[in-house]
């Protein structure tokens, strides 16, 4: 006998179709088992998927799906949650607070506008320059201020570089990403990947210009990291990188799919109690999962 679950594919960080990050929404899909949860992802070929259903401490419970694995938290996802969530009149008012396995995510809504606020950054070590180097196939020189481990809900190695030039040559090598995932403590390499960002848009509105490079059995490469953008924005306001409190980051515009984010700083640089991420999204499709 199947089982029937609404679903919605969003782009998320866009505001017109096939621009930004896609998602699909499994509305009641939170009770799936990780291995259907997972082949779903697979099926979909996108870089993540979310789940959703009822929660007893917050508006709704969402869980994160990559191809190999659940994790806690995703930026894109959560934006792209919010709005199949307004589109089917499931949110009343102008917030909804997300249960998250990194916590609770408040998300405010503006018209076609989704806010929401990562958790306060955790800044972690320092992992070789060397290594976070070779993962990416970069040089050492390539790359302009220590690399650090940052998480507003999810980990990423934040790495600036002094060029555009040095980002478009970037490209996965999968055994250098193993050496840095094990050299982090980490076993696989679909987590803790080089976040790498140079200053400067990639248009003339942008202030930064971004790029995460995935193994496999992911696609190769991410276009647009919600979560990463925060952990990005937390590195460069902890060391003085960026001096304005808000900026507009972008990612995507190599793959043919530009997508920009508001990022603002909750809290002082030396001491942020959280980071809000803000987009628009588009709902692409509709229709449902038969299981």
């Amino acid at each position: 006998m199947s089982q029937d679950f609404p679903v919605d594919w969003v782009d998320a960080f866009a505001d017109r179709p096939f621009g930004g990050n896609g998602c699909a929404v499994v509305h009641g899909g939170a009770t799936l088992d990780a291995e259907t949860a997972m082949q779903f992802v697979r099926e979909t070929s996108l870089v993540e998927c979310t789940f959703t259903g009822p929660s007893d401490i917050a508006d709704i419970r969402v869980r994160y799906f990559l191809a190999s694995r659940e994790i806690p938290f995703a930026g894109h996802p959560t934006l792209a949650t919010a709005a199949a969530l307004q589109a089917r009149g499931m949110i009343k008012e102008d917030r909804v607070v997300l249960e998250t396995g990194a916590g609770l995510v408040p998300v405010v809504l503006d018209q076609n506008s989704y806010e929401m606020t990562q958790i306060a950054p955790e800044f972690g070590v320092h992992p070789d320059p060397g290594l976070v180097a070779a993962a990416v196939g970069l040089r050492e020189e390539d790359i302009a201020a220590p690399p650090q481990l940052v998480s507003t809900g999810l980990p990423f190695v934040i790495t600036l570089l002094k060029s555009k030039d040095a980002l478009r040559r970037a490209q996965v090598n999968g055994d250098a990403l193993a050496g840095l995932c094990t050299a982090l403590g980490h076993d696989d390499t679909d987590l803790m990947e080089p976040f790498l960002v140079t200053l400067g848009g990639a248009t003339e509105a942008g202030d930064t210009f971004s790029r995460l490079l995935l193994a496999p059995p992911s696609p190769p490469e991410d276009a647009f990291t919600g979560s990463a953008t925060g952990a990005m924005a937390a590195y460069l306001w902890r060391h003085g990188l960026l001096d304005q409190s808000s900026f507009l980051a972008e990612q995507g515009h190599w793959m043919g799919r530009p997508g920009q984010a508001r990022v603002t700083r909750v809290g002082p640089a030396e001491a942020m109690t959280g980071v809000r991420v803000s987009g628009q999204a588009w709902r692409l499709m509709s229709g449902v999962l038969h299981l």
